[in-house]
């Protein structure tokens, strides 16, 4: 076994890994970016090195850097945790090379499972059922269209080394099908330096079902079960659940032979997660994941089985310590991101100061977080900075210690998730499981969720933010909501003297703008300016495109109009609030 291991990576993940280790009597070492160097990743390791400025590219991502303090650190593996540099075989040969040992499956499978068109081919081979798509990556918005009357529309575009919902597009008809083309081979690029697109067809109202294997070096393999991750954003998972409420045993077995079959035909050797797309009694491979999921622990609630140690052991050449007949589901354990977001106003980033942070605690409750105090969810990263995972005796239980958990998880200072799973579970098509991936675009405006804030105001005044007290009348104890401005002058308690609900976060103050200016509603990066000055524009056209915590976002038009000034550039960083393009 290791003796010591580099953590190449940052937040809730390296954590989970650190803690991990530290059980098995290995030493840790992590990495910081500058925006990093008061994280907890940094504080829990045994020893933690600095790596660069905040941009990832800077930072996370170089990979000399990475094996130099590896070098420098005298650990003898690196663990890529997920995101970042993960799925890089690049990366996992650069591991190898330095003579390191790479916790993750060699890379010709990471390259294989990598490549949506060659992982499509593999998957064809090895009998697994797949997806109508076309054979090979495409070249032209023609052949979107030619698949599109062939197979009926709507139609996905896929970035061939997409994942996590980049790189993917949905044309709806033959007219949206250049938008879409363009889009997914836009993202592909920007995100992962592959441009090469491919088509599918678009299974409108599908579960997304993922079955966690494990296999070793010696041959040996297991499926531990599936997830259900539905609940999405933008192809964005939001909250997992082990068992999934729509799958029973006997699928769960034909998905996990499956899923095992997948692993088999690129000879892996650790965790990995297969993704299908589950319609009726049919699933449909969708992908491979060449790494620890970020919602691996429903999996170790409901097995026992510790996913983490399990890579760490395999990458180590051990066997694997259990054979299929050995994995049992017992109970069952639902997952939440805790996400630096405004779910309220459509998910928009809001990274920033933590200035409050409790966590739930209790029976089946368990939280992997980048905080344990108050702190700092950086802009430069992901917004996911916690996981709030339960579990029950069966589901309804599993349901009701959830409920109970997010009424105990206090943030304040940023805009999170949190309400948005208070408001779920006041729906009644996600209490009985019939949810599907089209939940959050199908349900979103019916769920009842409390703003962060009293919001921007048209006149220019301050916007104000909300805090929580707590304030004693007549010997009771009541917690109110507080309104002021940023330096925390001014203050209105709401209600009449009614217990509030405590609060989830605040958002940032957006300065005002004048009618017929586009503004950013958030801080992020241009990455594309679709309009020029005197070009006519109609109200909702987009007129650029701003990127923010990984996610891209259309800006668009407020009204028709003229654009009589363009003030940004691709690559330009912009604040909330910032003139994009003024109309006329």
């Amino acid at each position: 076994m290791f003796g010591k291991v580099l953590v190449a990576n940052r937040g809730e993940i390296a954590v989970r890994i650190i803690r991990a280790l530290r059980e098995m009597g290995i030493g840790s070492v992590a990495v910081y970016s500058d925006a990093d160097r008061e994280s907890l990743h940094a504080r829990l390791a045994d020893e933690a090195y600095h790596v660069g400025p905040a941009p990832a590219t800077e930072s996370y991502l170089k990979i000399e850097g990475l094996i130099e303090v590896a070098r420098r650190s005298g650990a003898e593996a690196v663990h890529p945790g997920y995101g970042f540099l993960a799925e890089s075989a690049p990366f996992a040969r650069a591991v190898e090379r330095a003579g390191l040992v790479w916790i993750g499956p060699h890379p010709e499978a990471i390259e294989a499972m990598g490549s949506k068109v060659e992982s499509r081919r593999i998957m064809k081979e090895a009998g697994v059922p797949m997806v109508p798509g076309t054979e090979g990556e495409i070249s032209s918005v023609e052949e979107v269209r030619a698949f599109g009357e062939k197979h009926g529309y709507p139609v996905a575009v896929k970035a061939s080394a997409g994942g996590g919902g980049k790189g993917f597009a949905v044309a709806e008809s033959e007219g949206a099908a250049e938008d879409a083309y363009g889009r997914a081979r836009r993202e592909g690029e920007a995100y992962f330096g592959d441009g090469s697109v491919y088509v599918e067809r678009y299974l409108a109202g599908p579960r997304h079902i993922e079955i966690q294997v494990v296999r070793d070096k010696h041959g040996n393999a297991a499926h531990l079960g599936e997830r259900d991750c539905s609940i999405q954003r933008r192809h964005q998972k939001l909250l997992e659940e082990c068992p999934s409420p729509a799958i029973d045993p006997a699928m769960r077995e034909e998905m996990g032979r499956a899923a095992v079959a997948a692993a088999d035909a690129v000879d892996y050797d650790n965790v990995g997660t297969v993704e299908f797309l589950v319609e009726g009694d049919e699933f449909f491979f969708l992908e491979m994941n060449t790494r620890v999921q970020v919602e691996h622990p429903v999996t170790e609630e409901v097995t026992g089985i510790d996913v983490v140690q399990t890579s760490v052991r395999v990458a180590a050449g051990e066997k694997l310590p259990f054979a299929q007949d050995d994995v049992a589901w017992r109970g069952h354990s639902i997952e939440v991101r805790l996400n630096a977001e405004d779910a309220a106003n459509n998910f928009a980033p809001s990274p920033g100061t933590v200035t409050v942070y409790e966590e739930p605690g209790g029976p089946g409750v368990r939280v992997d977080s980048s905080l344990r105090e108050p702190g700092v969810v950086p802009e430069s990263y992901d917004p996911l900075f916690a996981k709030l995972i339960v579990r029950g005796s069966d589901r309804p239980d599993a349901l009701r210690r959830l409920r109970r958990a997010l009424t105990e998880f206090r943030v304040e200072g940023i805009a999170t998730t949190l309400p948005f799973f208070e408001a779920i579970l006041d729906d009644e098509v996600f209490v009985k499981g019939a949810y599907t991936t089209g939940f959050v675009a199908e349900r979103m405006e019916g769920l009842k969720m409390e703003p962060h804030s009293i919001g921007a105001t048209a006149d220019g005044a301050e916007e104000k933010t909300a805090r929580e007290v707590e304030v004693e009348v007549n010997g009771k104890l009541f917690r109110v909501k507080v309104y002021g401005d940023e330096a925390g002058g001014g203050s209105a308690p709401v209600g009449s003297g009614a217990p509030q609900r405590r609060g989830k976060g605040g958002s940032a103050k957006r300065p005002a703008v004048s009618e017929g200016t586009v503004a950013a509603p958030m801080q992020g990066t241009i990455v594309k300016v679709f309009v020029e000055e005197g070009q006519e524009v109609s109200v909702d056209e987009p007129v650029c495109l701003l990127e923010a915590m990984k996610m891209e976002s259309e800006i668009r038009a407020q009204k028709d109009g003229v654009v009589s000034e363009v003030l940004v550039e691709a690559g330009q960083a912009v604040r909330p609030g910032d003139a994009l393009v003024v109309l006329e």
